[in-house]
């Protein structure tokens, strides 16, 4: 799975946050729908514009991020957030 074909930043949509291309569906909103206990089919069924290889691209995008380091949370804050 190659995520940019799927996501990309432009600073004029939602100030330059991952988006999947062609929406204003971002990144953050797809995770935090699904943090809610949202389901995949949740989520195609009330963004029509959504499809499943770019949910998917959603986790290859999370994934290459944690794998480079770019999102790390301390020890300490994990425990505060739970």
């Amino acid at each position: 799975m190659n995520w940019q074909d799927y996501i990309h930043s432009d600073e004029s949509v939602l100030l330059g946050k991952p988006v999947i291309k062609g929406t204003r569906l971002s990144v953050e909103f797809l995770l935090e729908r699904l943090a809610d206990g949202w389901t995949e089919q949740d989520l195609l069924d009330n963004y029509p514009r959504l499809t499943k290889q770019a949910l998917q691209a959603v986790f290859a995008y999370v994934s290459a991020t944690m794998k480079d380091n770019l999102v790390y949370f301390p020890s300490t804050n994990l425990r505060q957030a739970s």
